[in-house]
């Protein structure tokens, strides 16, 4: 029987990282639940056995049912009826799987019918469903939208619409509209309070909304009269079940057919206000931005071991010349640089994860208790860390997960070009990756800062002075060179930004990369020194992955000037 993660010792051991026993002790508030839930863990040990043992579950799911319905679903699609949605034959399937083993609401509290399980394990199974059927994975994963409820919903809100997640209610997240995509400062949904009827009405149109006809939705409206920036806008909480709400249509995409994407109008809509007036946009859905951000890595991160594994299958089987094509040197480094790249995506992905988990934990304590001094420097370290490799992780994985993908049909050749193969559809999911929930070009404006305020580097010291094995002194030596060369582009890049107008903007994606190469490759260090048989090779590729792509970045950024940068300049 196929599983997803008892094959995939690379999750197994991302499991066992050393700082899961800090943050399941802060997940489980130092095991205060223990004799109040049956299934509350009683210590560390008891909450990793859970973990493996649902990791398996899902893994199970994942390998026997969705990944054999992703054919059937991506070819049927859902279908627009009646002014709303009805999934593919194979999505409703899935959907009761995953209830019938229980993995609905995940990490959310006990109290609210969750298993109270950590970030990581979440990102983890979001993985292994993007591995299995990308698309899927945006039906279920947007339960990351009930974890923003929790944050910032009333208990009394957090009491119906979390428990109702638990019970299998899908999530959507309704924010882009017409003429406000990227740009959701410029939403223009009416939010109206109708005293008669004592609640909030929704007026409006909203385009792009992935699983738009979800059972519950969070959305982005503007309650303030006169205003037309991030100033006016508000969150709601929108329940189906409510009704005023249609689908105008359903979007013809490229690929990950099986996740509605929906255009909707709002006709008079009721809808619940999500914590205070004004902090739609500026905190809460900026907060729910960075969950789904953490959920497109994990499907990228997916996408890529989906396009390794079919390419690596075909690869072995496929013999030319009396031979294996796998045993040609062409095709061969191709495959190792696809691996290299999938495993680096996905040490960057657990290590966001964890930061992001630590932080989300410590600001959750701070609403129950004074933080010690400790605490809140803790607090202070790891937000930062989360803020500047989020959008770090979403750049890499999905543009890898572009890469891989289009690596496992140049594997298959003409072959992978037909229907007739798995790589053709991953192909086309892949596309949307490097685009939505922020692009690849939006992901290095969020992460440039982190390049040049230092916090990047600070981190790649605390990297660099871990002890790594000796077998790997070259590359701790290249990785120690490519920092050297990312302090002198920063450093140019400063000076000439005030002389050049636009200079560091025209140079952020090579700055932001070249970190990502340099992040990355001491990630896989790390793990090649502790497990030397699953990632030695991968690490030594990716470090001379990562050389030649700054040693690129170095050549361009010191040699350009004002007249490069209007080279490339438009109007």
């Amino acid at each position: 029987m196929a599983n997803f993660f008892l094959d995939n010792k690379d999750l197994q051991l991302q499991l066992e990282h050393p700082l899961m026993p800090h943050i399941i002790a802060l997940r489980e508030r130092n095991f205060a639940e223990r004799d109040a839930y049956n299934h509350a863990p009683q210590d560390v040990e008891d909450a990793m056995n859970s973990y493996r043992l649902v990791m398996e579950l899902a893994g199970e799911v994942c390998g026997e049912t969705l990944a054999a319905h992703a054919e059937s679903v991506d070819h049927e699609g859902p279908h627009h009826v009646g002014d709303h949605v009805e999934y593919a034959a194979g999505t409703v399937a899935n959907l009761h799987a995953f209830h019938a083993a229980g993995l609905d609401g995940m990490s959310l509290p006990r109290k609210y019918d969750g298993l109270n399980f950590p970030l990581v394990t979440f990102v983890m199974v979001n993985e292994m469903i993007a591995r299995a059927d990308a698309g899927f994975q945006n039906v279920w994963g947007l339960q990351d939208c009930a974890e923003t409820l929790n944050e910032f919903g009333s208990e009394e809100q957090k009491e119906r619409f979390l428990k109702r997640t638990a019970e299998g209610a899908t999530w959507s997240m309704a924010l882009t509209e017409p003429d406000a995509g990227s740009d959701l400062g410029a939403v223009m949904l009416k939010a109206t309070w109708n005293e008669e009827r004592g609640q909030w009405l929704l007026n409006g149109v909203k385009r792009f909304i992935t699983n738009g006809d979800g059972d519950l939705s969070l959305v982005l409206a503007r309650t303030e009269e006169g205003t037309s920036d991030a100033r006016g806008l508000s969150m709601f909480v929108y329940d189906k079940a409510w009704g005023g709400v249609k689908v105008r249509r359903i979007e013809n995409k490229l690929g990950i057919k099986g996740s509605p994407t929906c255009e909707l109008v709002f006709s008079d809509a009721p809808a619940e206000l999500v914590g205070d007036r004004r902090m739609g946009l500026i905190k809460y859905v900026m907060s729910l931005m960075n969950a789904a951000r953490l959920g497109i890595s994990a499907q990228s991160v997916g996408t890529c071991e989906a396009a390794l594994r079919e390419a690596e299958k075909y690869a072995l089987e496929r013999r030319q010349f009396g031979k294996p094509i796998a045993s040609f040197m062409a095709v061969s480094e191709l495959l190792a640089q696809m691996k290299a790249k999938t495993q680096g995506a996905r040490a960057l992905l657990y290590e966001t994860a964890r930061f992001v988990e630590i932080y989300k934990q410590l600001a959750a304590v701070a609403k129950e208790r004074a933080l010690e001094s400790e605490e809140r420097q803790e607090m202070k370290f790891y937000n930062r860390l989360a803020d500047g490799f989020t959008p770090l992780v979403k750049l890499f994985s999905s543009e890898y997960a572009n890469q891989t993908a289009y690596d496992a049909i140049q594997v298959h050749g003409g072959s992978g070009f037909m229907k007739d193969y798995p790589c053709e559809r991953i192909y086309r999911d892949a596309r949307i990756m490097s685009i939505y929930e922020g692009t690849s070009q939006l992901q290095v404006v969020a992460a440039i800062n982190g390049v040049t305020k230092g916090i990047f580097l600070e981190q790649i010291e605390r990297y660099a002075a871990e002890a790594y094995a000796p077998a790997l002194s070259n590359e701790v030596g290249m990785l120690q060179h490519m920092t050297e060369q990312v302090r002198q582009m920063v450093a140019r890049v400063e000076q000439l930004d005030k002389e050049v107008a636009g200079f560091k903007e025209f140079h952020a994606r090579r700055l932001v990369e070249s970190i990502g190469h340099i992040l990355m490759g001491y990630l896989l260090l790390r793990e090649a020194t502790q497990h030397p048989e699953e990632y030695l090779a991968s690490a030594r590729i990716f470090c001379r992955m990562g050389a030649g792509k700054v040693a690129e970045a170095y050549t361009v950024v010191t040699t350009s000037d004002e007249e490069d940068v209007a080279l490339y300049r438009r109007a």
